[in-house]
């Protein structure tokens, strides 16, 4: 049958290409997408001077002892952190392997609060030992998979030390071997376009002078401040941060204490999940969606130390809040101690497990046809092919488990999900 009409759409849609075409380059260029790699599930904060070739493996066995000593079973630990028994008897196993494989993803090497203000000598002291420690971490492969530093920042009193640590550092593990693909470095206290403008600068410099190849240097900002939020002119201010990094932005991190302490928030309501805090990370998710950056929530300071009773608070708390930020859509966030990674990796993993079953049913579903009971779009089954991917990629999941679902194989999910294939290294 012929159609006949009046109006040319091609010339139409043609006049229309020409009209568009500038602002189809801008919403590619601003809006690339998800990055498409692996990203931590957190990042493990530990003083500069503090660091040395064991740090790693030490956490992973006081994270164990932790565990023998105060939840000795899977049943006891589920019971300690209001997790059902049947979840915490499936994924304690695993936490158990994780412990030992690989106990942290991202590791920061800490030369700001952690740190402190230190004689210069001191400083470059401590920083040139990090660095050549790390470098050789890296070259026989103990390294974290994600690992940088923080330094101070570019606030006018700390901006020299700050810059003199980054600058040390980075060329002490270049000469090392050991500047990688997973080394990233944090920007904390930004209040200003400037300073993140600023520290493209800086990057762009190290790299001539280095001879490393551009856009070697990565770097995450640390929303901590509430400028960093919102300008004087009401503009939502980490937008425009992360969109003048020219690429470099990995991550933006939601700092609790400072945040909080800065909004005049009494020290004993600090938290990742009061109502400021949750303003604050509502602005960052939106504004780093669909830009690739990933967002990471913060911190809480109840440390599971001291008699049994403060340990299992603690870890209660700690479990509710990671599940938390997983239901929100933050897959990563900060531990400060080796006995918060026993709950770090319970609730993650059965964060994923829970939700395992009924995302493999809706997927074999979409790819393959049948009734999950769900009509799901693309971008929704993108999603999901998201959770299965980063469940396998921290451990939580095994390939076998996804792979014998109908039509399902991690190959075509990672397409899906417009992912790298499981197994690459994570990415800062």
């Amino acid at each position: 049958m012929e159609i006949r009409m009046a109006a040319d759409p091609d010339l139409i849609a043609g006049e229309l290409d020409a009209r568009l075409a500038a602002s189809d380059g801008a919403l590619a260029a601003s809006f690339p997408g998800e990055r498409g790699t692996r990203q931590p599930v957190h990042t493990v904060y530990v003083p500069g001077d503090r660091y040395d070739g064991g740090t790693v493996a030490s956490w992973g066995r006081l994270a164990r002892e932790a565990l023998e000593r105060h939840a000795r079973t899977p049943e006891a630990f589920g019971e300690v952190t209001d997790v059902a028994r049947e979840l915490a008897v499936d994924a304690y196993p695993r936490v158990l392997a994780k412990l030992s494989r690989e106990p942290i993803e991202d590791l920061r090497i800490d030369f700001e609060d952690g740190y402190g203000a230190r004689p210069d000598r001191e400083e470059d002291a401590a920083v040139i030992a990090a660095a050549r420690t790390l470098a050789a971490a890296v070259r026989d492969g103990s390294a974290p998979p994600c690992h940088g530093i923080r330094f101070k920042s570019l606030e006018a009193a700390t901006r020299r030390r700050g810059v003199r640590t980054l600058c040390l550092f980075v060329e002490e593990l270049h000469a090392g071997g050991g500047l990688g693909d997973g080394f990233v470095v944090t920007l904390p206290k930004v209040t200003s376009v400037d300073q993140v403008e600023a520290m493209v600068v800086a990057c762009e410099r190290l790299e001539s002078a280095l001879g490393l190849t551009e856009g070697t240097l990565r770097f995450e900002i640390q929303v901590e401040t509430p400028q960093s939020i919102l300008d004087p002119d009401g503009t939502v201010l980490v937008a425009r941060m992360l969109h003048s990094a020219n690429g470099r932005c990995s991550g933006l991190h939601y700092g609790t204490y400072d945040y909080s302490a800065s909004c005049g928030i009494a020290a004993a309501y600090q938290s990742m999940e009061h109502p400021a805090a949750d303003h604050a990370k509502s602005v960052m998710q939106v504004a780093a969606a669909g830009t690739g950056v990933f967002l990471s929530d913060g911190s809480t300071n109840v440390l599971p130390v001291g008699d049994e009773h403060r340990v299992h608070a603690a870890w209660r708390l700690h479990a509710r809040l990671v599940r938390r930020s997983l239901e929100r859509g933050f897959y990563q966030g900060w531990d400060l101690h080796p006995a918060q990674l026993p709950t770090r990796y319970l609730a993650t993993y059965v964060f994923y497990r829970d939700g395992m079953t009924d995302a493999l049913t809706r997927l074999s579903a979409y790819l393959g046809g049948g009734d999950s009971g769900y009509l799901d779009e693309p971008a929704t089954a993108a999603a999901l092919a998201a959770f299965v991917l980063r469940g396998v990629e921290c451990g939580g999941v095994g390939v076998e488990e996804v792979e014998r679902a109908p039509s399902l194989e991690l190959a075509g999910l990672a397409a899906l999900a417009r992912r790298r294939p499981v197994g690459e290294a994570v990415e800062g």
